[in-house]
């Protein structure tokens, strides 16, 4: 079959959604259940594949519900207290007599011939006898049988999700296992040539087959049952037989890459031939290349390579059907209005994901858009939500307001945000927060320390690692910050002396020794983003020698964390580039010392923010001085003194 060169179409989203549940339906995903009989401590979370009646009464016998005597009720009627009734204490294999009792605990069977409960606190008990100065009514303080459940009764209704108190039923009604629906069993299939199963077998041009285990337990999140194939190389053979084996063993398969139309993507042709595709091309943005088709009777989806694409296509076309095949909810996340710290620039007729840290500033929620690219696993993993970009709009404004959609639990009250610049030290920092009060969430937004200052000056971040360097006067932070913020209050809080340094690769081969070399013929460099501190020294630095941005190979590349410039140089990417020792140690490079500069948090709080004393508390605290400074190249000897604040 001739490869695809082209998507087959490209539906909204909306229009491939309702496409792939009519088809669903129509081959019968959604009918043919398959059900299992498991053990009730096997049941929580499983979906009751038919109405569970009881098999016994609850209780099962009259019972005493309290602590005292049983008695008749009947005898008992003329007490008062001034005139008290004498009962006679019976043993309990003595048959019941008129004017007799027996002492009875919580949960004993009620002796033959009564029908009430007296409470030991009620009851006078002296030779042989039980005086009592109130009359008791007939099944007072009595568990009847089926007072609770009866037998034949229902206990737990076809499709309904067990839980807990469920299963406690069930055992109490006599019952040791139900009828559940089957989990959905679920193939993913991982391809590409580029993949590698370990980090032992990673070099470079090869990639970690991470979607696979995001997708699996996914899958189990939803209540499937995942089985995870071995990485088929880009064959086209090899993919069919694959595809072929799964669908024979499994109710859905998923088919990771090779989705989009080039000369080593095949899933769109394998697909084709063992069934029909549907969808192939969905207008959104990241995860246009989803393929979705039915073969053998069954739904198979072709997922994007990128991790982010992959993910969101699935929350789209699998986590539904899975519900819907097990009859669970499949509830909407909450959403609610936040300001966009950012513009967000999209592309019409496309329907954009993105997705953003959240922080309540002065009173209004905030959402920082994070790294956009589709293979960004970082956005995965500190997204706190996702706001929808319409197909119709050209993207949102800075200070627009947009509909936010939660994706993790917590209330964003409690959420800080950081947006300026990057700084090592601010993860321990949202560690020892957390230490102290677990709801607190520190969130960051690698914008430079310039956009950090626009950020708080907009009341767009609560706080904002900033080292502006004066060219003037060669100090740090204070005059930039006087100068942005004239007119609103502002809090200035030391953090750390850093040292900033070249960085290099191990035994340092390509022989540089200062900013000079830079300039060498054959030397490449990567930089940080304009506005940057790191930025603003290196051409404070480069003006004092007398040398400029221009005499640099790769002056122009920028990056947004000085990790990210010290991965470019243990790769091999570039030669060189300047930033802090810690992120030099942790990456195993060389580092040639530059400048000490001087590194301080802009605050942003109401006065009454607890938050503001609990930061306040961390940075002078003794335990998180000494974890930042065991990064290397850092003085915390000043951390959490005020070095300035505008009142407005």
């Amino acid at each position: 079959m001739g490869k695809s060169k082209a998507y087959l179409d490209c539906r909204t989203r909306e229009q491939a959604q309702v496409l792939w549940r009519e088809r669903l339906a129509a081959c019968g995903f959604f009918d043919q259940l398959p059900v299992e009989e498991v053990a009730l401590d096997e049941a929580l979370g499983r979906v009751a594949a038919a109405s569970v009646y009881a098999a016994q009464s609850v209780p099962h016998y009259n019972s005493a519900a309290m602590d005292g005597i049983a008695v008749r009720a009947a005898d008992t009627f003329q007490a008062q207290e001034t005139a008290p009734v004498k009962l006679t204490l019976l043993s309990k294999d003595h048959p019941f007599s008129k004017g007799g009792c027996y002492v009875v605990d919580t949960g004993d069977v009620l002796p033959e011939g009564t029908n009430a409960v007296i409470m030991v606190e009620e009851v006078h008990f002296a030779a042989g006898e039980a005086e009592i100065i109130a009359a008791a009514s007939p099944w007072q303080h009595v568990r009847i049988i089926g007072e609770d459940i009866v037998a034949n009764e229902l206990v737990v209704a076809e499709r309904q999700v067990i839980s807990p108190v469920d299963i406690a039923a069930l055992w109490a009604a006599g019952l040791e296992t139900v009828p559940v629906i089957l989990k959905p069993k679920v193939a993913i299939l991982p391809t590409g040539d580029e993949l590698v199963a370990s980090r032992r077998e990673l070099k470079p041009g090869s990639i970690l087959d991470v979607n696979s285990h995001m997708l699996a337990a996914a899958v189990r999140q939803w209540g499937g049952e995942p089985t995870r194939y071995g990485i088929i190389k880009d064959q086209q053979e090899a993919l069919e037989a694959a595809v072929q084996e799964a669908l024979r063993r499994h109710d859905m398969v998923l088919v990771n890459a090779g989705t989009s139309a080039g000369t080593e993507d095949f899933t769109f042709d394998v697909l084709s031939r063992l069934g029909e595709v549907l969808v192939h091309g969905v207008a959104i943005k990241p995860g246009k290349p989803v393929v979705l088709a039915i073969c053998a009777g069954k739904p198979v989806v072709g997922l994007p390579g990128y991790p982010v694409s992959a993910m969101l296509t699935a929350e789209m076309f699998v986590k539904e059907a899975l519900a819907e095949r097990q009859k669970l909810l499949c509830a909407e996340a909450p959403e609610e209005e936040a300001v966009v710290v950012r513009p967000l620039a999209s592309t019409v007729g496309v329907e954009e994901y993105v997705r953003v840290s959240l922080g309540q500033v002065q009173g209004r929620m905030v959402a920082a858009p994070l790294g956009r690219g589709a293979g960004l696993i970082s956005s995965l993993t500190r997204a706190q939500g996702l706001i929808r970009v319409p197909e119709g709009s050209a993207g949102l404004n800075a200070g627009s307001t947009a509909a936010v959609r939660r994706l993790r639990g917590g209330n964003a009250a409690h959420s800080l945000l950081a947006v300026g610049s990057h700084d090592l030290s601010l993860e321990l920092l949202g560690i020892h927060l957390r230490r102290r009060k677990k709801e607190i969430h520190l969130s960051c937004a690698n914008v430079g320390s310039t956009g950090g200052l626009l950020a708080i000056r907009n009341n767009e971040a609560h706080l904002a690692g900033i080292h502006l360097l004066s060219e003037a006067t060669g100090q740090y932070n204070l005059e930039q910050v006087r100068a942005y913020l004239p007119a609103r209050p502002w809090l200035l809080v030391h953090l750390a002396m850093r040292q900033q340094g070249l960085m290099v690769a191990p035994g340092n081969p390509k022989a540089i020794q200062d900013l000079r070399c830079l300039t060498r013929p054959g030397i490449t460099f990567v930089n940080r983003q304009r506005g940057s501190g790191t930025r603003m020294l290196l051409d404070y630095e480069l003006k004092k020698l007398g040398l400029s941005g221009a005499d640099i190979n790769g002056y122009e590349k920028e990056v947004g964390t000085h990790m990210t410039v010290a991965a470019s140089v243990a790769s091999g990417t570039v030669d060189v580039g300047l930033g802090v020792l810690a992120a030099a140690r942790a990456l195993g490079l060389e580092f040639l010392p530059v400048a000490a500069e001087q590194y301080d948090l802009l605050l942003n709080f109401e006065p009454c923010d607890e938050r503001l004393e609990l930061l306040l508390e961390v940075l002078r605290s003794q335990e998180f001085r000494a974890d930042v400074e065991a990064l290397g190249g850092y003085d915390l000897s000043g951390s959490g003194d005020i070095l300035g604040q505008g009142n407005g």
